[in-house]
């Protein structure tokens, strides 16, 4: 279930929270792979590891998520999204802070699957 954000910035950056993920966060699917990607990416943020799973492909899903509530999430770019029919890539760089550590970043090249009508992470390339 999507938390109670009217009106506020989304975390990915696109729009409004309840314009752009918070209609996936309660029920909608992605439409495409960068859409579901910064979707995840909002769900981290907002400590939502329900989504996180429910939207990870069954066959490299984890059994469960510990997501650390002492992140900081900074920011999300995306660098490249490409696709053909049921398989996408989307190239990203996510930054956060762990307490009052130095920032971080994550660039990562994800894997998307599209079954059923629905986008689906598989994995990614730490680059």
């Amino acid at each position: 279930m999507a938390p109670d954000r009217p009106m506020s910035p989304c975390p990915c950056g696109r729009a409004d929270y309840s314009a752009c993920c918070g209609r996936y966060h309660g029920g909608l699917f992605a439409p495409d792979a960068e859409s579901l990607m910064r979707s995840r990416y909002s769900a981290f943020v907002l400590g939502l590891p329900d989504y996180l799973l429910a939207t990870w492909h069954a066959s490299t899903r984890p059994s469960t998520i510990d997501l650390d509530s002492g992140v900081r999430w900074l920011g999300l770019d995306i660098k490249k999204a490409a696709g053909d029919g049921n398989q996408a890539t989307v190239e990203f760089v996510a930054r956060s802070r762990h307490g009052g550590g130095p920032a971080h970043r994550q660039h990562e090249l994800s894997r998307f699957v599209h079954e059923d009508g629905r986008w689906f992470y598989l994995d990614g390339d730490v680059r």
